[in-house]
């Protein structure tokens, strides 16, 4: 079976979206399928020889429509998923209408669409006049004038299933179309990150040092792309006051600059090592910027820590591979709580969580999860339960896989 991958963000770029693309490619690869990717030029993989990367798209415009539909039929192939969010593709509204571009030309293939983040989105206001006017004119009308979304074309419309990654995506979705609940599943993220097989009490011990933590430092780590949708700063500030009540306590980031800059965010990095200065948090904080998702040196770092946290200005969901990674290693772990929190989650037995943006109330959670020996051990195995049973990569995998295999038109 040949399958077709379209993800604007792939392997060497830095960002979570390109990340799990190239897992997901690689355990279907796994199972001897053909895999292909249609990806922007640059983009050329990690080199896994059984995954063919067309590093063909430029700028994924309505110049390059006629390239996209064209490569449709050279490749042929027996199923396709489109990666999309709207941030990975400059907002342009093109790939909105890769379904029918994909119907009108292979029309017995099913396309399935997974959504990255809803919020993030095609905003054609963004696009010049031009560009607007042609969507108006010339766009709508091929496509044919019934449910064609502002923002997401006719994705909706000409898919014959979508993929969400959390409960607040499916509401969005079907919003935007009610007819969506019908072909709407929902596979969570797994882990973005090789999980280490070398790990124990050695191994741990061997990174702690390698990272220049003492034995009786308590690790507090951060994994995951540093900009202002993970609220570092309520971290700092937070964390700054936990240094204030207890000693020997370290704040370790893993993870450095998000390669999918929107507005100027990549300073956003910069301004958050401003502040871990202005705190005088420089002897309590550890950076260990990039790193590279098929290596273990990022899960040897998860081994050496004891609590992990997350400070999602949104609050916490499913759809947050750099939670998932960390709960594959058992890792008791503090998320803020937001207005779309999934049911997986429990408070107090896979997951400590605590109000967004409040340093105070991080700052209070932190120092309960130090003092209390009992709930990190039930949050350890909280986490690992909860891994197991949604964040598994063989049971993404399959259920991808299901969809793909799927030969029912539900559009």
């Amino acid at each position: 079976m040949r399958i077709l991958f379209i993800s604007a963000a792939y392997p060497p770029l830095q960002a979570g979206e390109a990340t799990n693309a190239s897992y997901l490619c690689k355990h279907l690869a796994d199972r001897n399928l053909d895999i292909h990717v249609l990806t922007s030029q640059g983009n050329h993989g990690n080199g896994d020889a059984r995954i063919s990367v067309h590093q063909i798209m430029k700028n994924w415009s309505w110049s390059e429509m006629p390239r996209m539909s064209k490569f449709f039929s050279q490749n042929a192939p027996d199923a396709i998923l489109l990666m999309y969010l709207g941030l990975m593709y400059h907002y342009h509204p093109m790939v909105t209408f890769a379904a029918t571009v994909a119907k009108r030309r292979l029309p017995s293939t099913p396309f399935v669409t997974r959504f990255e983040n809803v919020a993030l989105s095609s905003d054609p206001a963004r696009t010049p006049f031009l560009s607007r006017s042609f969507r108006k004119i010339c766009i709508k009308p091929w496509a044919g004038a019934g449910d064609i979304s502002y923002s997401f074309g006719t994705l909706l419309r000409d898919s014959n299933h979508v993929i969400a990654l959390c409960k607040q995506h499916q509401i969005t979705l079907f919003e935007e179309s009610p007819k969506t609940e019908a072909i709407t599943t929902l596979i969570p993220p797994p882990p973005n990150i090789r999980i280490a097989l070398s790990g124990g009490a050695e191994a741990r011990q061997r990174q702690r040092t390698k990272l220049g933590v003492g034995p009786d430092d308590i690790v507090i780590a951060f994994l995951g792309y540093i900009y202002p949708a993970k609220g570092v700063e309520t971290l700092l500030r937070a964390f700054h006051s936990v240094t204030r009540k207890r000693q020997h306590v370290k704040l370790l980031f893993i993870g450095g600059k998000f390669g999918l800059d929107s507005d100027g965010e990549g300073s956003y990095v910069q301004r958050m090592y401003a502040l871990n200065k202005e705190l005088g948090l420089q002897g309590s904080t550890i950076w260990t910027g990039e790193f590279k998702a098929e290596e273990e040196e990022a899960s040897l770092s998860i081994q050496a820590a004891d609590i992990g946290v997350f400070t999602f200005v949104q609050g916490v969901q499913l759809n947050n591979s750099s939670f998932s990674s960390m709960a594959a290693h058992g890792l008791p772990m503090i998320a803020t709580r937001g207005p779309w929190l999934d049911e997986p989650f429990l408070h107090r037995e896979n997951v400590y969580l605590c109000a967004p943006n409040d340093p105070e109330a991080l700052s209070d959670s932190i120092l309960q999860v130090i003092d209390d020996a009992a709930l990190r051990d039930r949050l350890g195995k909280g986490a690992l339960k909860l891994a197991s049973e949604w964040f598994s990569w063989k049971r993404a995998a399959d259920r991808t896989l299901n969809l793909l295999r799927s030969d029912s038109a539900s559009s």
